[in-house]
C-alpha cells in the first residue's frame, strides 16, 4: 500500500468504510436488500434498490436530509448493493 498516493490511500480508505458500514448493517438488517419480505410490496429486490436510490437522489436534489443521515454514504452503499445483487443473480 505504500505505493499508493495519498489520493489513492483515501480512495481505499473511503471504500473500505463502506465496506464496513455496509457490512454493519448487514449483520443488523440481513440480506433484505437481496431478499425482502414482501409484505406490503411486492416488487423484486432490483425494483425495491431503484427506489430506495431514487429516493436518496431526490433528497441530494432537494436538499433535504434528516438530522444525523449522510444521503451521500446511504446512496453510495446502495449502489454497491445493486452491484452486490447483480453478482448474487449470476451465481
Amino acid at each position: 500500500m505504500s505505493s499508493l498516493t495519498p489520493t489513492q490511500r483515501m480512495i481505499k480508505k473511503v471504500c473500505d468504510d463502506l465496506a464496513e458500514f455496509l457490512i454493519d448493517k448487514n449483520r443488523a438488517y440481513g440480506s433484505s436488500f437481496s431478499e425482502p419480505i414482501n409484505i406490503f410490496s411486492q416488487v423484486s429486490a432490483r425494483e425495491q434498490l431503484a427506489v430506495r436510490i431514487d429516493d436518496k437522489l431526490n433528497r441530494l436534489h432537494k436538499g433535504a436530509e434528516y438530522s444525523g443521515d449522510d444521503t451521500v454514504l446511504d446512496l453510495a452503499g446502495y449502489l454497491v448493493l445493486l452491484r452486490v445483487l447483480d453478482a448474487l443473480e449470476v451465481e
